[in-house]
């Protein structure tokens, strides 16, 4: 008796019981199933796309490998930003799973109008600002404060841009309470987000400027300046929040960030870069 083909099982066809026949079929059947289907793949875990705010840098990194020792089949891809352009972005629905803004208005918003899930939306920290100069700049930060930028070598003072960042908001808001606005608007250069402005100081284009403190106490800029912190009275809080967005490809990773963001360890880590995280 011959060997029945794969055909014939769609004919419904009866074959002996014999072991070789038995593997002989499921060897073409197999075979079938490949040239139709392509080969196997491997299922794992899309991992997270984070939109984050540019203060958060330093801060996210050392969360991200926190959070890789524990979910390593989790793979995270952070972009850092402008808050204020990641929700224009986000409401053209960016490839992203994850927003941290510098701000928790954003988040709230984009919840509110359906691009994130409400119930995803928390908030993980305030944030802080300060004055800072590089350490060989002769302006005495320290001890002047506001008075810092009527200083004489002060030509230029770097701020992000108020229109979509957080934290050129505050700095905004902290010249207008100390009557300064108007007397250095002329010599005021915004940066795209906080980082940039950081790096305007950093490389000279500016003197002096107002920065995240999570920027100067780690990384590239710790130790490199000395700064001066703005009383928070003088500002609206920066209260950061965040949010899934609704089109995550793999909201089972998304929520375990946000959830070791959130938890103790994350809170540790954020407090070390002057994210103070206030229970409701």
């Amino acid at each position: 008796m011959g060997v029945g083909s794969v055909a014939d099982l769609a004919k419904g066809e009866k074959f002996p019981q014999n072991p070789w026949v038995m593997r002989s079929l499921l060897r073409d059947f197999l075979l079938l199933a490949c040239l139709v289907l392509g080969p196997p793949t491997q299922v794992q875990a899309q991992g997270v796309r984070i939109a984050a705010a540019s203060d958060l840098r330093w801060a996210l990194e050392e969360l991200k490998a926190g959070f890789l020792k524990e979910h390593s089949g989790m793979p995270v891809a952070i972009t850092y930003g402008s808050s204020g352009n990641f929700h224009t972005q986000l409401t053209q629905k960016a490839p992203f799973d994850l927003f941290l803004s510098a701000d928790v208005a954003y988040p709230r918003e984009l919840a509110a109008q359906g691009f994130g899930v409400k119930k995803s939306l928390f908030v993980y920290g305030t944030g802080r600002i300060v004055l800072w100069v590089p350490r060989a700049s002769p302006i005495a930060v320290e001890a002047l404060g506001y008075g810092a930028l009527l200083a004489p070598a002060v030509k230029k003072i770097a701020l992000a841009n108020p229109r979509h960042a957080p934290y050129g908001r505050a700095a905004e808001a902290a010249l207008r309470k100390a009557g300064l606005l108007d007397r250095v608007q002329a010599r005021l250069v915004l940066g795209e987000n906080i980082s940039q402005a950081a790096q305007f100081v950093e490389s000279g284009a500016a003197d002096i400027g107002f920065i995240a403190q999570s920027l100067v106490v780690a990384g590239p800029l710790k130790d490199k300046g000395r700064w001066w912190l703005v009383p928070e009275r003088d500002h609206p809080a920066i209260e950061q929040g965040g949010v899934i967005l609704s089109w995550a490809q793999d909201p089972v990773a998304a929520a375990a960030f946000r959830d070791y963001l959130l938890g103790g360890k994350g809170t540790a880590i954020l407090k070390t870069y002057g994210f103070i995280r206030r229970e409701p």
